[in-house]
């Protein structure tokens, strides 16, 4: 288990945490996929708080999408997470891809989340 695929992101994902950190201005936003849904929370470092999160499963979301692990639901969740990010006062953010590629799903995500309004 020392090179398994966990292992590697889970080092990946330490190396960026490193660097990224976000403030009260411009928090941090970080996904999670697992093979049947993703997450995505707003966490402000400084104060150690999430501001809100969001899923796949979450229910605005689960009635629009029948299945939360593949692109179209992470596409979906970016449009309505920004929505939402907007309505509590969050226009900037640092994106935290928490070790993940930028492909698939985490591209699907960030690219609607950018295209309904969210800077990062």
């Amino acid at each position: 288990m020392k090179n398994s695929k966990l292992t590697k992101r889970l080092a990946r994902h330490e190396r960026i945490r490193k660097i990224v950190l976000g403030t009260a201005d411009k928090p941090r936003l970080v996904v999670y996929r697992s093979a049947k849904n993703f997450y995505a929370q707003v966490v402000d470092d400084i104060k150690h708080v999430t501001l809100f999160s969001m899923s796949t499963q979450t229910p605005g979301v689960k009635e629009k999408v029948v299945y939360g692990g593949n692109v179209k639901a992470a596409g979906h969740l970016g449009q309505v997470f920004a929505a939402k990010a907007q309505e509590k006062g969050v226009k900037k953010v640092i994106f935290d891809r928490a070790g993940y590629l930028f492909h698939g799903r985490v591209k699907a995500f960030a690219e609607s989340a950018r295209k309904a309004g969210l800077e990062f």
